[in-house]
């Protein structure tokens, strides 16, 4: 059952004042039954801005940031440690494909979801057991685990009974 983040978004008043622009549950969802992504705030440029009370989750999913930007982000992995190579293959197609991630996907030889961005991404497990892969080797992570994933290739697997749901903000980096 996809979980309902919610997210407060402080503004300013034309005076200058802080206030809440948004609460509520917000950014945009997709993925797939396996992967759900939440984007609860879009940046395209560094240093990002404050100006303004535009709504910067409310963009197209991508696996990842604009170039100079950053991405916060939630996912829930689904348990899928039944799943067949073929489902998992198929799943993994549908996944990219939804956050524009496709081109991501260099070397799949050790698991379908196996990718490499252009980013580093720092990353904290919230809840559940999750496995991170990497070409050399696996990295059983629980809550309050950090990655800080510098571009590697790598996929993330729940083996586990439960949904596992980590935090994450994604920052461009110059692809290797």
């Amino acid at each position: 059952m996809p979980k309902k983040f919610r997210r407060v978004v402080t503004g300013h008043t034309p005076e200058g004042k802080s206030r809440v622009i948004f609460d509520g549950p917000g950014g945009r969802v997709g993925g797939t039954d396996q992967l759900r992504i939440t984007d609860l705030w879009v940046t395209d440029r560094m240093p990002g801005s404050n100006a303004g009370n535009a709504d910067d989750g409310d963009r197209d999913l991508q696996l990842e940031p604009p170039r100079n930007g950053t991405i916060f982000r939630v996912a829930e992995f689904e348990p899928n440690a039944g799943d067949t190579p073929e489902q998992a293959a198929k799943a993994a197609a549908a996944l990219f494909q939804d956050i524009q991630g496709t081109h991501s996907q260099f070397d799949t030889s050790r698991h379908p979801q196996m990718h490499r961005t252009a980013s580093i991404d720092y990353i904290v497990i919230l809840s559940g057991r999750l496995t991170l892969m990497l070409d050399e080797g696996d990295v059983e992570l629980g809550p309050y685990d950090t990655v800080i994933q510098r571009g590697t290739n790598h996929a993330w697997v729940n083996k586990g009974p439960e949904t596992v749901v980590l935090a994450a903000a994604l920052v461009y980096a110059d692809p290797l």
